[in-house]
């Protein structure tokens, strides 16, 4: 390799202006980079230079010589020129001496950066994996509780369900209307007023236990939604439609929706159809022995079936929608629920539909195949539209979670969304369209 040294007045500041050009020719040298403010150096310290190392230095004119320093393998040149009268090579073999260790601590510094970082991400993979383990165990208990809990409300029926229902709807709208208040919904809308939400979590709570004792629940609800409506217009300052939009909707989301879920489960007591083969044959002697103070065999009416077919089959279809979707999910099925895929929604629509024709055959409701097929389509149906709802509020609230009521599950509106539309779709299959064909 040749290099061609040819200082000029340009070149520095410190080389005088010379014409003499100065050619080397060095093989298999390695150059150790150096600053011009390192050769100031104290030039008392031991100068150790590394093997392999040659300094080249050579007079080109009267006022002082030009160096070249190599280390190496692989030359690629840098020089150095000192006046007349000063020890140039012990002070570039100092600048040199001084330049090796600081590249050494360097790399000694990035080295143990990758390292702290390696171990930090170790770390962290290792917590996030036992917080994922504790979540899900969580999630297993809390969820088997709620489950038989659950169970048992809907067997008693009555007033025990409807009072349980009622404290449901309560938290449900509280959480509700916390989410409309949130930041993420205000910034583009007016809350209603603190006052008026704790009223509509109060009226929504009332109505399921007006249904049980009226029957029906239309003009309570009537009656509600004007005196909220006048509430908010009779506020101080101006008022908003988005104020009286979100109230009303909280009112029929929260409040009017679950009341369905009393009129199917408490409403319909007819007894279900080949009760005698039921109790012989599918529960094995259950039904027959069924306390006398809990309603005894007449117990297991049209209402108590067709709600536990469709608790079932909702449960269903989340289970094998979620299952589906972490294995096979490819597509997504909606921007404001990113996580679901199409290819999870449609085992979910096949495993609600084999769970209610599988309940069908257990409990012998509804006779025909094809009306359990339905009873289980319309159940998928609701189920997805309520989950994509409340996905669509807390999209809007910037919130992953209604509440942190429930451990590993967050909000009571988290676990009940796919159950809001699916009470008025149930009801209303049994009670108008298993009629119209004589079932």
């Amino acid at each position: 390799m040749k290099m061609l040294l040819n200082p000029t007045s340009e070149f520095h500041p410190l080389m005088a202006t010379t014409t003499t050009s100065l050619y080397v020719e060095i093989d298999r040298n390695k150059l150790i980079p150096f600053s011009f403010s390192s050769l100031s150096a104290c030039p008392c310290r031991p100068v150790v230079l590394p093997s392999k190392s040659t300094i080249f230095s050579r007079p080109i004119s009267k006022f002082g010589q030009l160096g070249l320093f190599l280390d190496g393998p692989k030359a690629k040149g840098s020089f150095w020129f000192s006046r007349k009268g000063v020890s140039a090579h012990r002070r570039f073999a100092t600048a040199v001496a001084q330049a090796q260790p600081d590249r050494l601590d360097d790399d000694n510094a990035e080295q143990e950066v990758d390292k702290d970082q390696t171990t930090s991400m170790s770390e962290n993979t290792a917590s996030e994996h036992q917080q994922k383990a504790s979540q899900l165990k969580k999630r297993i208990v809390f969820g088997l509780g709620i489950g038989i809990s659950v169970g048992g409300v809907v067997l008693a029926g009555g007033w025990i369900f409807t009072v349980a229902l009622a404290a449901a709807v309560f938290v449900g709208a509280r959480e509700y209307f916390e989410l409309v208040r949130s930041r993420g919904i205000t910034a583009g809308m007016t809350p209603p007023p603190r006052y008026v939400s704790r009223v509509c979590s109060v009226i929504s709570a009332l109505m399921p236990i007006l249904t049980l004792y009226f029957g029906h629940i239309d003009v309570s609800v009537t009656s509600a939604a004007f005196v909220v409506a006048m509430a908010l217009l009779l506020q101080r300052g101006s008022p908003r439609f988005a104020q009286l939009s979100s109230t009303m909707f909280g009112l029929f989301y929260c409040g009017y929706l679950p009341c369905f879920w009393v009129k199917l489960r408490c409403g319909l007591a007819a007894p279900a159809l080949n009760t005698d083969y039921l109790i012989t044959l599918c529960l094995k002697g259950i039904g027959a022995s069924w306390p006398i103070l809990l309603g005894g065999p007449t117990h297991w009416t049209v209402g108590l079936v067709a709600t536990l077919i469709s608790i079932g089959s909702i449960i269903a279809a989340d289970t094998f929608a979620f299952m589906g979707g972490k294995t096979f999910g490819r597509t997504p099925l909606i921007s404001v629920s990113p996580k679901k895929t199409w290819e999870g929604t449609i085992i979910g629509l096949v495993g609600c539909i084999a769970t209610s024709v599988l309940l069908s055959r257990i409990f012998c409701w509804p006779k025909s195949l094809l009306s359990a097929i339905a009873f289980g389509f319309l159940n998928f149906v609701g189920s997805v539209f309520g989950d994509l709802t409340e996905s669509m509020i807390k999209r809007d609230a910037g919130v992953k979670d209604s509440g942190s009521l429930i451990p590993g599950h967050g909000g009571l509106l988290d676990r009940v969304d796919s159950y809001l539309f699916t009470g008025a779709l149930a009801y209303s299959f049994v009670k108008i369209f298993l009629p119209l064909y004589g079932v």
